[in-house]
């Protein structure tokens, strides 16, 4: 499931961690797309670019979960995706990367890079 309010029962935007042990349940079995945000907090663009992906987030709430993951502590995830710059976000669809964009941008920039723009 995703995260929805007590009250009136309406999504909520779906942010959560993960690590290189809670990866796969986390991000690669979500039951809607998984935004995964590779940073790390020393980044002044992973920081710049952050409430852009808590906005797409909150926008698409119930419909897209947000994965930060942080490079410093979680090596084997930036190993396995080949994380050389940060910030890295990869959109995994059924448990697949699908699409990737390196380096902040503005939401916009961002939601077409990966496929996210709504017509």
């Amino acid at each position: 499931g995703s995260p929805s309010c007590g009250h009136c029962h309406q999504p909520l935007p779906w942010v959560v961690d993960a690590g290189d042990g809670t990866f796969a349940e986390i991000a690669e079995r979500a039951t809607v797309p998984a935004l995964v945000d590779l940073w790390a907090p020393w980044c002044g663009p992973c920081r710049m670019v952050s409430p852009e992906l808590e906005k797409l987030a909150a926008e698409r709430a119930g419909r897209l979960k947000l994965v930060k993951v942080n490079i410093d502590t979680e090596h084997e995830l930036q190993q396995r995706y080949g994380v050389a710059s940060i910030p890295t976000m990869i959109l995994f669809k059924d448990g697949e990367p699908s699409a990737s964009v390196i380096g902040a941008q503005p939401k916009g920039a961002i939601e077409r890079s990966l496929g996210l723009a709504e017509s």
